[in-house]
Protein backbone atom coordinates (compact mmCIF):
# COMPACT_ATOMS: atom_id res chain seq x y z
CA UNK A 1 0.00 0.00 0.00
CA UNK A 2 3.00 2.27 0.19
CA UNK A 3 3.72 4.71 -2.61
CA UNK A 4 6.75 4.42 -4.87
CA UNK A 5 8.25 7.83 -4.11
CA UNK A 6 11.54 8.16 -2.22
CA UNK A 7 11.41 9.51 1.32
CA UNK A 8 14.12 12.08 0.60
CA UNK A 9 11.88 13.68 -2.02
CA UNK A 10 8.99 14.24 0.39
CA UNK A 11 8.23 17.82 1.44
CA UNK A 12 9.45 19.25 4.75
CA UNK A 13 7.47 21.71 6.90
CA UNK A 14 8.73 23.54 9.98
CA UNK A 15 6.14 22.80 12.67
CA UNK A 16 5.76 24.69 15.96
CA UNK A 17 5.81 22.86 19.29
CA UNK A 18 4.23 23.90 22.61
CA UNK A 19 7.29 25.97 23.48
CA UNK A 20 7.11 27.95 20.25
CA UNK A 21 10.13 26.27 18.70
CA UNK A 22 10.06 25.21 15.06
CA UNK A 23 11.14 21.69 14.17
CA UNK A 24 11.44 20.32 10.62
CA UNK A 25 8.94 17.60 9.79
CA UNK A 26 9.24 15.44 6.69
CA UNK A 27 5.99 14.01 5.38
CA UNK A 28 5.58 10.30 4.79
CA UNK A 29 4.88 8.78 1.42
CA UNK A 30 1.17 8.75 0.55
CA UNK A 31 -0.79 5.54 0.58
CA UNK A 32 -3.02 4.21 -2.14
CA UNK A 33 -6.10 2.49 -0.81
CA UNK A 34 -7.21 -0.82 -2.27
CA UNK A 35 -10.88 -0.98 -3.18
CA UNK A 36 -12.87 -3.45 -5.24
CA UNK A 37 -15.28 -1.62 -7.52
CA UNK A 38 -18.84 -2.45 -6.63
CA UNK A 39 -17.89 -4.58 -3.64
CA UNK A 40 -20.56 -4.53 -0.96
CA UNK A 41 -19.62 -4.05 2.68
CA UNK A 42 -20.87 -6.34 5.43
CA UNK A 43 -21.82 -3.31 7.52
CA UNK A 44 -23.97 -0.30 6.74
CA UNK A 45 -21.47 2.57 6.61
CA UNK A 46 -22.65 6.19 6.69
CA UNK A 47 -20.30 9.16 6.85
CA UNK A 48 -21.71 12.23 8.56
CA UNK A 49 -20.57 14.77 5.99
CA UNK A 50 -19.20 18.27 6.58
CA UNK A 51 -20.33 21.55 5.10
CA UNK A 52 -18.26 23.69 2.71
CA UNK A 53 -18.69 27.40 3.39
CA UNK A 54 -18.76 30.11 0.74
CA UNK A 55 -15.76 32.32 1.64
CA UNK A 56 -16.76 35.06 -0.82
CA UNK A 57 -20.26 35.59 0.55
CA UNK A 58 -20.91 39.12 1.88
CA UNK A 59 -23.05 37.64 4.68
CA UNK A 60 -21.90 37.97 8.28
CA UNK A 61 -20.54 34.47 9.00
CA UNK A 62 -21.68 34.55 12.64
CA UNK A 63 -25.26 35.29 11.65
CA UNK A 64 -25.90 33.68 8.26
CA UNK A 65 -25.00 30.26 6.87
CA UNK A 66 -23.23 31.02 3.58
CA UNK A 67 -22.72 27.66 1.87
CA UNK A 68 -20.87 26.67 -1.28
CA UNK A 69 -23.53 24.24 -2.45
CA UNK A 70 -21.57 22.91 -5.43
CA UNK A 71 -18.48 22.07 -3.38
CA UNK A 72 -20.62 20.62 -0.59
CA UNK A 73 -22.46 18.24 -2.93
CA UNK A 74 -19.23 17.38 -4.74
CA UNK A 75 -17.90 16.04 -1.46
CA UNK A 76 -20.99 13.85 -1.08
CA UNK A 77 -20.31 12.39 -4.54
CA UNK A 78 -16.75 11.66 -3.42
CA UNK A 79 -18.06 9.74 -0.39
CA UNK A 80 -20.51 7.79 -2.53
CA UNK A 81 -17.72 6.92 -4.97
CA UNK A 82 -15.98 5.16 -2.07
CA UNK A 83 -19.05 3.08 -1.30
CA UNK A 84 -20.00 5.08 1.78
CA UNK A 85 -23.46 6.41 2.45
CA UNK A 86 -24.06 9.96 3.65
CA UNK A 87 -25.69 11.11 6.86
CA UNK A 88 -26.83 14.55 5.82
CA UNK A 89 -27.37 17.81 7.69
CA UNK A 90 -26.30 16.42 11.04
CA UNK A 91 -23.82 17.51 13.69
CA UNK A 92 -20.80 17.22 11.37
CA UNK A 93 -22.53 19.65 8.98
CA UNK A 94 -22.63 22.15 11.89
CA UNK A 95 -26.30 21.62 12.57
CA UNK A 96 -26.96 23.83 15.57
CA UNK A 97 -23.49 25.41 15.24
CA UNK A 98 -24.01 27.62 12.21
CA UNK A 99 -26.38 25.66 9.96
CA UNK A 100 -30.00 26.65 10.57
CA UNK A 101 -33.08 24.67 9.54
CA UNK A 102 -33.85 26.53 6.25
CA UNK A 103 -30.26 26.00 5.09
CA UNK A 104 -30.32 22.40 6.31
CA UNK A 105 -33.45 21.73 4.27
CA UNK A 106 -31.82 23.19 1.17
CA UNK A 107 -28.82 20.93 1.78
CA UNK A 108 -31.05 17.87 2.22
CA UNK A 109 -32.97 18.59 -0.99
CA UNK A 110 -29.77 18.98 -2.99
CA UNK A 111 -28.18 15.88 -1.48
CA UNK A 112 -31.22 13.66 -2.02
CA UNK A 113 -31.49 14.88 -5.62
CA UNK A 114 -27.78 14.22 -6.22
CA UNK A 115 -28.12 10.72 -4.76
CA UNK A 116 -30.80 9.86 -7.33
CA UNK A 117 -28.23 10.52 -10.07
CA UNK A 118 -25.50 8.41 -8.41
CA UNK A 119 -26.12 4.65 -8.73
CA UNK A 120 -26.18 2.97 -5.35
CA UNK A 121 -25.94 6.20 -3.35
CA UNK A 122 -27.48 6.16 0.12
CA UNK A 123 -28.42 9.24 2.11
CA UNK A 124 -30.19 9.64 5.45
CA UNK A 125 -31.04 13.18 6.55
CA UNK A 126 -31.19 14.75 9.97
CA UNK A 127 -34.57 15.84 11.30
CA UNK A 128 -34.68 17.89 14.48
CA UNK A 129 -36.42 20.77 16.21
CA UNK A 130 -33.83 23.48 15.65
CA UNK A 131 -36.42 25.97 14.41
CA UNK A 132 -37.40 26.19 18.11
CA UNK A 133 -35.39 27.98 20.76
CA UNK A 134 -34.90 25.71 23.80
CA UNK A 135 -36.71 28.10 26.18
CA UNK A 136 -38.81 27.38 29.25
CA UNK A 137 -41.91 28.47 27.35
CA UNK A 138 -41.56 25.63 24.81
CA UNK A 139 -44.11 22.85 25.28
CA UNK A 140 -44.10 19.18 24.41
CA UNK A 141 -46.67 19.89 21.69
CA UNK A 142 -44.33 22.53 20.26
CA UNK A 143 -41.57 19.93 20.07
CA UNK A 144 -43.85 17.43 18.34
CA UNK A 145 -44.96 20.10 15.87
CA UNK A 146 -41.38 21.06 15.06
CA UNK A 147 -40.40 17.44 14.42
CA UNK A 148 -43.49 16.96 12.25
CA UNK A 149 -42.69 20.05 10.20
CA UNK A 150 -39.20 18.82 9.39
CA UNK A 151 -40.31 15.24 8.76
CA UNK A 152 -42.93 16.41 6.30
CA UNK A 153 -40.34 18.49 4.43
CA UNK A 154 -37.76 15.68 4.25
CA UNK A 155 -40.28 13.02 3.25
CA UNK A 156 -41.66 15.36 0.58
CA UNK A 157 -38.30 15.34 -1.21
CA UNK A 158 -37.96 11.57 -0.85
CA UNK A 159 -35.49 11.56 2.03
CA UNK A 160 -34.88 8.92 4.69
CA UNK A 161 -34.71 10.22 8.26
CA UNK A 162 -32.30 10.33 11.16
CA UNK A 163 -34.33 11.57 14.13
CA UNK A 164 -31.90 13.87 15.89
CA UNK A 165 -31.87 14.65 19.58
CA UNK A 166 -33.75 17.84 20.51
CA UNK A 167 -32.45 20.62 22.73
CA UNK A 168 -36.01 21.94 22.94
CA UNK A 169 -37.24 18.57 24.22
CA UNK A 170 -34.66 18.64 27.02
CA UNK A 171 -35.97 22.07 28.02
CA UNK A 172 -39.65 21.08 27.81
CA UNK A 173 -39.64 17.54 29.21
CA UNK A 174 -40.57 16.99 32.83
CA UNK A 175 -40.07 13.20 32.90
CA UNK A 176 -39.18 10.18 30.71
CA UNK A 177 -42.88 9.95 29.88
CA UNK A 178 -42.57 13.14 27.84
CA UNK A 179 -39.84 11.52 25.73
CA UNK A 180 -42.06 8.47 25.23
CA UNK A 181 -44.91 10.72 24.15
CA UNK A 182 -42.84 12.66 21.63
CA UNK A 183 -41.01 9.69 20.11
CA UNK A 184 -44.15 7.56 20.08
CA UNK A 185 -46.09 10.24 18.24
CA UNK A 186 -43.35 10.66 15.65
CA UNK A 187 -42.61 6.97 15.12
CA UNK A 188 -46.26 6.11 14.56
CA UNK A 189 -46.52 8.47 11.60
CA UNK A 190 -43.23 8.23 9.66
CA UNK A 191 -43.41 6.55 6.26
CA UNK A 192 -40.23 4.48 6.53
CA UNK A 193 -38.17 3.15 9.43
CA UNK A 194 -35.81 5.80 10.70
CA UNK A 195 -32.58 6.00 12.69
CA UNK A 196 -32.83 7.42 16.20
CA UNK A 197 -29.79 9.44 17.22
CA UNK A 198 -28.81 9.60 20.87
CA UNK A 199 -26.21 12.36 20.91
CA UNK A 200 -24.37 12.61 24.19
CA UNK A 201 -23.66 15.78 26.13
CA UNK A 202 -19.96 15.58 25.23
CA UNK A 203 -21.04 16.55 21.69
CA UNK A 204 -23.70 19.03 22.81
CA UNK A 205 -23.85 20.14 26.46
CA UNK A 206 -27.49 21.23 25.99
CA UNK A 207 -28.44 17.53 25.70
CA UNK A 208 -27.40 16.68 29.26
CA UNK A 209 -30.05 14.43 30.85
CA UNK A 210 -31.55 13.22 27.57
CA UNK A 211 -34.35 10.64 27.89
CA UNK A 212 -35.24 12.30 31.22
CA UNK A 213 -32.46 10.64 33.21
CA UNK A 214 -29.07 12.09 34.22
CA UNK A 215 -27.45 8.63 34.29
CA UNK A 216 -26.69 7.03 30.92
CA UNK A 217 -27.67 3.52 31.99
CA UNK A 218 -31.03 4.70 33.34
CA UNK A 219 -31.52 6.75 30.17
CA UNK A 220 -30.76 3.63 28.15
CA UNK A 221 -33.72 1.87 29.77
CA UNK A 222 -36.03 4.64 28.56
CA UNK A 223 -34.60 4.62 25.04
CA UNK A 224 -34.73 0.83 24.67
CA UNK A 225 -38.34 0.73 25.89
CA UNK A 226 -39.36 3.36 23.31
CA UNK A 227 -37.62 1.43 20.54
CA UNK A 228 -39.20 -1.87 21.63
CA UNK A 229 -42.67 -0.28 21.53
CA UNK A 230 -42.15 0.89 17.95
CA UNK A 231 -39.55 -1.53 16.57
CA UNK A 232 -41.20 -1.74 13.16
CA UNK A 233 -40.55 1.97 12.60
CA UNK A 234 -36.93 1.95 13.78
CA UNK A 235 -34.17 1.02 11.33
CA UNK A 236 -31.61 1.53 14.08
CA UNK A 237 -30.23 3.71 16.81
CA UNK A 238 -27.02 5.70 16.59
CA UNK A 239 -25.25 5.90 19.92
CA UNK A 240 -22.84 8.83 20.39
CA UNK A 241 -21.62 8.47 23.97
CA UNK A 242 -17.93 7.74 23.26
CA UNK A 243 -18.18 4.71 25.57
CA UNK A 244 -17.57 1.28 24.10
CA UNK A 245 -19.02 -0.66 27.04
CA UNK A 246 -22.28 1.29 27.05
CA UNK A 247 -22.74 0.79 23.31
CA UNK A 248 -22.17 -2.96 23.57
CA UNK A 249 -24.67 -3.18 26.41
CA UNK A 250 -27.27 -1.28 24.44
CA UNK A 251 -26.88 -3.17 21.18
CA UNK A 252 -27.40 -6.47 23.04
CA UNK A 253 -30.73 -5.14 24.31
CA UNK A 254 -32.14 -3.97 20.97
CA UNK A 255 -35.09 -5.82 19.44
CA UNK A 256 -34.28 -8.21 16.62
CA UNK A 257 -34.00 -6.35 13.32
CA UNK A 258 -33.07 -3.00 14.89
CA UNK A 259 -29.51 -2.01 14.05
CA UNK A 260 -27.01 -0.39 16.34
CA UNK A 261 -25.02 2.32 14.54
CA UNK A 262 -21.85 3.30 16.29
CA UNK A 263 -21.29 7.00 16.75
CA UNK A 264 -18.22 6.30 18.87
CA UNK A 265 -15.36 8.06 17.15
CA UNK A 266 -12.94 6.67 19.76
CA UNK A 267 -13.72 2.93 19.55
CA UNK A 268 -15.35 2.49 16.15
CA UNK A 269 -12.97 -0.17 14.81
CA UNK A 270 -13.67 -2.60 17.65
CA UNK A 271 -17.41 -1.90 17.61
CA UNK A 272 -17.74 -2.44 13.87
CA UNK A 273 -15.70 -5.65 14.04
CA UNK A 274 -17.98 -6.87 16.81
CA UNK A 275 -17.85 -9.93 19.06
CA UNK A 276 -19.56 -13.29 19.37
CA UNK A 277 -22.80 -11.56 20.43
CA UNK A 278 -23.08 -8.95 17.68
CA UNK A 279 -21.63 -5.86 16.05
CA UNK A 280 -22.34 -2.25 15.22
CA UNK A 281 -22.90 -0.60 11.88
CA UNK A 282 -21.37 2.84 11.33
CA UNK A 283 -22.70 6.39 11.28
CA UNK A 284 -19.60 8.41 12.01
CA UNK A 285 -18.24 11.91 11.64
CA UNK A 286 -14.70 10.55 11.50
CA UNK A 287 -15.58 8.68 8.30
CA UNK A 288 -15.74 12.09 6.61
CA UNK A 289 -12.05 12.63 7.39
CA UNK A 290 -10.79 9.06 6.86
CA UNK A 291 -13.13 8.11 4.02
CA UNK A 292 -10.62 6.30 1.76
CA UNK A 293 -9.19 4.35 4.69
CA UNK A 294 -12.67 3.50 5.98
CA UNK A 295 -13.71 2.25 2.55
CA UNK A 296 -10.58 0.11 2.21
CA UNK A 297 -10.91 -1.30 5.74
CA UNK A 298 -14.56 -2.21 5.22
CA UNK A 299 -13.70 -3.83 1.89
CA UNK A 300 -11.02 -5.90 3.65
CA UNK A 301 -13.58 -6.85 6.29
CA UNK A 302 -16.01 -7.95 3.58
CA UNK A 303 -13.27 -10.17 2.09
CA UNK A 304 -12.64 -11.68 5.50
CA UNK A 305 -9.16 -10.15 5.70
CA UNK A 306 -9.23 -8.96 9.31
CA UNK A 307 -5.45 -8.43 9.44
CA UNK A 308 -5.79 -5.82 6.72
CA UNK A 309 -8.87 -4.36 8.43
CA UNK A 310 -6.90 -3.72 11.62
CA UNK A 311 -3.78 -2.60 9.77
CA UNK A 312 -5.77 0.13 8.03
CA UNK A 313 -7.93 1.27 10.94
CA UNK A 314 -5.40 1.20 13.79
CA UNK A 315 -3.38 4.30 12.71
CA UNK A 316 -6.60 6.26 12.17
CA UNK A 317 -7.67 5.90 15.80
CA UNK A 318 -5.10 8.36 17.27
CA UNK A 319 -6.23 10.91 14.68
CA UNK A 320 -9.88 10.38 15.55
CA UNK A 321 -9.25 10.61 19.28
CA UNK A 322 -7.36 13.84 18.71
CA UNK A 323 -10.03 15.43 16.52
CA UNK A 324 -12.81 14.48 18.94
CA UNK A 325 -11.02 15.38 22.17
CA UNK A 326 -12.84 17.64 24.61
CA UNK A 327 -14.46 20.04 24.00
CA UNK A 328 -15.76 17.48 21.50
CA UNK A 329 -18.28 19.77 19.81
CA UNK A 330 -15.41 21.53 18.02
CA UNK A 331 -14.33 18.39 16.16
CA UNK A 332 -15.81 19.84 12.96
CA UNK A 333 -12.89 22.28 12.75
CA UNK A 334 -10.42 19.42 12.34
CA UNK A 335 -12.66 17.63 9.86
CA UNK A 336 -12.83 20.68 7.60
CA UNK A 337 -9.12 21.38 8.05
CA UNK A 338 -8.26 17.92 6.69
CA UNK A 339 -10.65 18.37 3.77
CA UNK A 340 -8.79 21.60 2.96
CA UNK A 341 -5.37 19.94 3.22
CA UNK A 342 -6.53 17.18 0.86
CA UNK A 343 -7.82 19.56 -1.80
CA UNK A 344 -11.52 18.84 -1.38
CA UNK A 345 -12.12 22.57 -0.92
CA UNK A 346 -10.11 25.63 -1.81
CA UNK A 347 -10.11 27.32 1.61
CA UNK A 348 -10.17 26.80 5.36
CA UNK A 349 -13.28 28.82 6.18
CA UNK A 350 -16.31 27.48 8.03
CA UNK A 351 -19.90 28.52 8.53
CA UNK A 352 -20.18 30.49 11.76
CA UNK A 353 -16.46 31.27 11.74
CA UNK A 354 -15.86 27.87 13.32
CA UNK A 355 -12.40 27.57 11.76
CA UNK A 356 -11.31 29.30 14.98
CA UNK A 357 -12.73 26.48 17.10
CA UNK A 358 -9.37 24.75 17.57
CA UNK A 359 -5.89 26.06 18.32
CA UNK A 360 -3.07 26.16 15.81
CA UNK A 361 -1.20 23.47 17.76
CA UNK A 362 -4.28 21.24 17.62
CA UNK A 363 -4.36 21.61 13.84
CA UNK A 364 -0.64 20.93 13.54
CA UNK A 365 -1.03 17.70 15.50
CA UNK A 366 -3.98 16.73 13.28
CA UNK A 367 -1.68 17.22 10.30
CA UNK A 368 0.95 14.92 11.84
CA UNK A 369 -1.54 12.22 12.73
CA UNK A 370 -3.25 12.34 9.32
CA UNK A 371 0.15 11.97 7.69
CA UNK A 372 1.02 9.00 9.95
CA UNK A 373 -2.26 7.33 8.94
CA UNK A 374 -1.52 7.81 5.23
CA UNK A 375 -4.45 10.20 4.82
CA UNK A 376 -2.72 13.11 3.06
CA UNK A 377 -3.27 12.11 -0.54
CA UNK A 378 -1.02 14.81 -2.04
CA UNK A 379 1.80 15.61 0.41
CA UNK A 380 3.05 18.60 -1.59
CA UNK A 381 -0.40 20.19 -1.60
CA UNK A 382 -0.96 19.41 2.08
CA UNK A 383 2.42 20.91 3.03
CA UNK A 384 1.79 24.04 0.96
CA UNK A 385 -1.63 24.57 2.50
CA UNK A 386 -0.37 23.99 6.02
CA UNK A 387 2.34 26.61 5.42
CA UNK A 388 -0.39 29.05 4.38
CA UNK A 389 -2.27 28.41 7.64
CA UNK A 390 0.92 28.77 9.66
CA UNK A 391 1.74 32.11 7.99
CA UNK A 392 -1.72 33.44 8.84
CA UNK A 393 -0.89 32.64 12.47
CA UNK A 394 2.45 34.45 12.22
CA UNK A 395 4.60 31.34 11.86
CA UNK A 396 7.23 31.29 9.13
CA UNK A 397 7.24 27.65 8.06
Amino acid sequence: MEGDGRLSAMPVVNLPDRDGRLEPYRLAEPRTWKRSAGQEFRRVALAAAHLVADPLSPADPWLTAAVDWDATIAYRRYLWSLGLGVAEAMDTAQRGMGLDWPSALQLIRLSVAAAREFPGAVVFSGVGTDQLLPASSVTIDDVIGAYEEQIEAVEACGGRIVLMASRALVAAAKSPDDYAKVYGRILRQVREPLIIHWLGEMFDPALQGYWGKPDHMAAMDVCVDIIADHAGKVDGVKLSLLDEDKEIRMRRRLPRGVRCYTGDDFNFAELIAGDEHGYSHALLGIFDAIAPAASAALAAHARGDMDEYWRIFEPTVPLSRHLFQAPTRFYKTGIVFLAYLNGHQSHFVMVGGQQSGRSLLHLVEAFRLADAAGLLRDPDLAASRLRDVLRVHGVAA
